[in-house]
């Protein structure tokens, strides 16, 4: 489908989208004061934001195949003379990796001013599940983990990630599908802290609370247990589940439109570099400096 990617798209619609994302990014990267090392920079073929934007650009249009990508950019935006081969382009794509997420740590600052934040996790799948027991893709990193919500077992990591009521990421970490939502909470939220969050019931733990408050000035809302002797109303347990709605749209966007939980990376450094280029394709969406 990706290979016959340009026979169904339009090319002025990419070269728009494309330079509105070289605009943005341009005049971020001149506010880094500082540079990759490298001994023949006069020889490079294009420059760090060109390398940035079309990397961002194929994380928009929901490539997963950097193989697929990079033939679609030397068919459609650059000639081949003009663009690093693919080897080069995906390793600067990873050397680069810490001005996208710098770049997208920026934006998701905005997020600050809205009214309150919404904290979940995403499993991500690394095989299928007949391989569980014998796959070796991130062995040592990855393992097998529970998602209630499919009621099945998986091999792969966890995202955890929290929005705003505007949908914009924020802070996010990644860890072994195994770790529980309560122990990865406190490190996503004191990245960008809010001071209104809210979670599910896998968040439930007054100390969490009381050690957000106490510390960081976060106000931790969560629903309770039946065998908690907290008392919630109605109302209010509607009000938590109508506000905690846009991070399942968040997330069904990320995985139907941005193919999130299908990076095909088998380092550490790539799946670093794609996820953070998803998460900033998505934010220009939302801030609607690029059209979608």
């Amino acid at each position: 489908m990706q290979e016959h990617f340009h026979f169904t798209t339009d090319e002025a619609k990419i070269q728009k989208q494309y330079a509105a994302i070289l605009f943005f990014v341009s005049g971020q990267l001149s506010l880094i004061q500082m540079y990759l090392q490298r001994r023949n920079r006069h020889l490079l073929k294009q420059e760090d934001e060109v390398i940035i934007a079309v990397h961002v650009l194929g994380k928009l249009l929901g490539f997963t195949s950097e193989r697929a990508w990079h033939r679609f950019v030397i068919g459609n935006l650059f000639s081949k003379d003009l663009f690093p081969e693919r080897s080069r382009y995906n390793r600067r794509c990873r050397n680069l990796g810490f001005a996208v997420k710098w770049i997208r740590y920026q934006l998701a600052k905005r997020g600050q001013h809205h009214a309150y934040a919404v904290v979940d996790s995403l499993p991500i799948e690394l095989c299928h599940h007949a391989r569980i027991y014998r796959v070796k893709r991130f062995q040592g990193i990855a393992d097998i983990g529970y998602c209630a919500s499919k009621k099945m077992a998986y091999y792969g990591l966890k995202l955890h990630l929290q929005i705003t009521d505007q949908a914009l990421p924020m802070g996010y970490v990644v860890t072994e599908a195994s770790c529980h939502d309560r122990t990865a909470a406190e490190t996503v939220m004191v990245q960008l802290p809010h001071p209104y969050t809210l979670g599910d019931k896998g968040y439930v733990s007054q100390d969490l609370q009381k050690k957000l408050y106490d510390e960081y000035k976060i106000t931790f809302w969560t629903p309770v247990r039946k065998n908690q002797k907290i008392h919630q109303s109605k109302a209010w347990k509607r009000w938590m589940k109508r506000k905690r709605k846009v991070i399942e749209t968040v997330f069904s966007v990320l995985i139907d439109q941005y193919r999130i939980t299908e990076i095909r990376s088998n380092s550490v450094s790539g799946f670093e570099s794609s996820l953070d280029g998803i998460l900033l394709a998505y934010s220009l969406v939302i801030l609607g400096l690029v059209e979608r």
